[in-house]
């Protein structure tokens, strides 16, 4: 049987749309700027890296990494996000959202900092330097998916959660389009105020000293932002919920929340103690209460997003393919190493314009509208299918003159990914768990996906490689193919598909009606149609 709701919390259930609202949008949303920004600009100086430190005298292609210090530069800080989402997000549970919020700020800010400034002797030092910052930068990146995520949700009403949440995160495609075009301005200036020659034409002369500033910019330039919202991140009030329902002051919630809502809140601390007291909301994360309850509703999550992080992370196997056919990428030995970046960088702009950035704000606009069991559907069946139909007649797409079309489905895979699992995997976890472990569920569940991140980009790095040894890339093994690896990335939509059935519907619903903690005992058949359980397995 469902309680009375605290005032507190039906307050925000119901409350219109306010200037706090976009507040803690803008806040929250620097933060995951931040963080895509930081994770996804590391690929547009891999190449300057390559060209500056492994230069090799005589040879007619540019410097390039090795295999195993590429994979280090652009997969620590997978590893380090992996680590910060499981950790932070336990830690949001225990001393609560807003303290651990600024620990994850400060780590970054000071972290973009101290990679710009990687120092050695040696390329092998400066490349442990580097990797070394972009661990623990990588791991306050990881802070800020649970944390954003569960802030937002427990600040939102049930009208716009969705939205609110999903606009958090649409931030990620402005992050990767801010690092395309500071890449872009940065690398332009420094081309023109140093002119150098190609590398076909003079090997060392074309990768000038000043280059060096160059991806140090770059990189140090994602600190700003994260450090233009420290102030308010610390300003911002701890969460009604977390306040009321995990450290169980009802007195500060109602305070905190009247000062936002500008409305008078009652304490209520007597229903407070009534509503966390009870055995049927104290069980932990590893109980048998938590198992028989969201035991699938986590296997869900955690599915659903490892399964889109493989597939989403590992397209950009053929965009060096793509771009180099259609002429936006010419040979690397015709270009000197700023023309290079400059190139990438502009390339991978287009893109998240065209093909990135869009997807994010269809779901704003559509998630409390259609429901985020729909869009998760939509986008892993349209996934599936645009993989399918770049991987049967592959050989038809990478002949002359039909790489536009090929472009034309690349760029749909990347809008279905966006408006489809990429957003609502990040949005679910933060409103279907209880208060007490929903930071520490959305970690986990986050941590799944950068898991399936990291086989995506590395492991299919490998796999996607020529099955003839002479036409693999200098240093990989042979591999199963582009085209036998879009078969696999299309096996991988097909079961998130089949996965999303596991996570159950949370439009219009309060965050404690999915949870379940305004319930005086267990459930009952009615009260599984009534929350929305349908969806999912039957709870025993």
């Amino acid at each position: 049987m469902a309680k009375e709701q605290l005032q507190v919390l039906n307050a925000l259930d119901v409350a219109k749309t306010q200037w706090y609202h976009f507040t803690a949008i803008v806040i929250a949303g620097m933060g995951f700027f931040t963080d895509a920004y930081d994770l996804f600009c590391i690929s547009l100086v891999t190449k300057l890296l390559g060209r500056i430190y492994y230069h090799v005298d005589g040879s007619p292609t540019p410097g390039s990494l090795p295999p195993h210090v590429s994979s280090a530069v652009n997969g620590v800080a997978f590893c380090g996000t992996l680590s910060g989402q499981l950790f932070f997000g336990w830690l949001g549970d225990k001393m609560g959202r807003k303290r651990v919020y600024g620990m994850t700020l400060m780590l970054m800010v000071l972290c973009s900092l101290a990679s710009g400034l990687s120092f050695g002797h040696t390329p092998k030092s400066v490349m442990a330097t580097l990797c070394f910052f972009r661990f623990w930068l990588g791991f306050g990146i990881g802070g800020d998916y649970p944390l954003s995520a569960t802030i937002m949700s427990e600040y939102a009403s049930k009208k716009t959660r969705g939205a609110f949440i999903a606009a958090v995160f649409a931030m990620q495609g402005i992050g990767i389009l801010a690092g395309g075009m500071v890449a872009i301005v940065v690398s332009a200036a420094f081309k023109n105020y140093f002119p150098a020659p190609s590398y076909a034409v003079d090997p060392v002369a074309s990768t000038v000293p000043e280059a060096d500033y160059v991806w140090r910019i770059i990189l140090i330039f994602g600190a700003i932002p994260a450090a233009l919202t420290y102030y308010w991140r610390m300003k911002m009030p701890e969460t009604a919920r977390y306040t009321a329902l995990v450290a169980k002051n009802a007195k500060q919630a109602a305070a905190d929340m009247s000062k936002v809502l500008q409305v008078e809140l009652e304490e209520e601390q007597a229903k407070v103690e009534q509503m966390t007291g009870k055995q049927a909301n104290a069980f932990g994360l590893f109980s048998k209460k938590f198992l028989a309850r969201h035991g699938l509703h986590l296997l869900g999550t955690t599915t659903t997003w490892f399964l889109l992080d493989i597939a989403f992370y590992s397209q950009n196997l053929f965009q060096k393919d793509i771009f180099s056919a259609i002429g936006w990428i010419p040979k690397a030995a015709t270009m000197n190493a700023l023309e290079e970046v400059f190139r990438i960088a502009r390339a991978q702009t287009l893109i998240a314009l065209c093909g990135t950035v869009p997807g994010y704000w269809f779901t704003v606009g559509l998630i409390d509208i259609i429901g985020r069991f729909t869009i998760q559907m939509i986008g892993f069946f349209m996934m599936t299918a645009f993989m399918l139909g770049l991987a049967i007649p592959y050989d038809h797409w990478t002949t002359p003159g039909n790489h536009i079309g090929f472009i034309v489905m690349y760029a749909f895979t990347f809008f279905f990914a966006n408006f489809g699992p990429n957003s609502t995997t990040f949005i679910v976890p933060a409103e279907i768990f209880p208060a007490r472990l929903r930071s520490t569920c959305h970690g986990i569940s986050a941590a799944s996906g950068k898991l399936g991140a990291i086989v995506g980009s590395f492991g299919f790095l490998y796999l996607a490689q020529n099955r003839d040894p002479a036409k693999t890339e200098h240093g990989y093994p042979p591999g199963i193919g582009v085209r036998n690896s879009l078969f696999l990335l299309a096996g991988c939509n097909l079961l998130g598909f089949f996965f999303t059935f596991l996570v159950p519907e949370s439009k219009g619903k309060s965050l404690e009606e999915m949870s379940r903690e305004n319930e005086d005992e267990g459930p009952t058949a009615e009260s599984n149609v009534a929350v929305g359980y349908t969806r999912t397995a039957p709870v025993v």
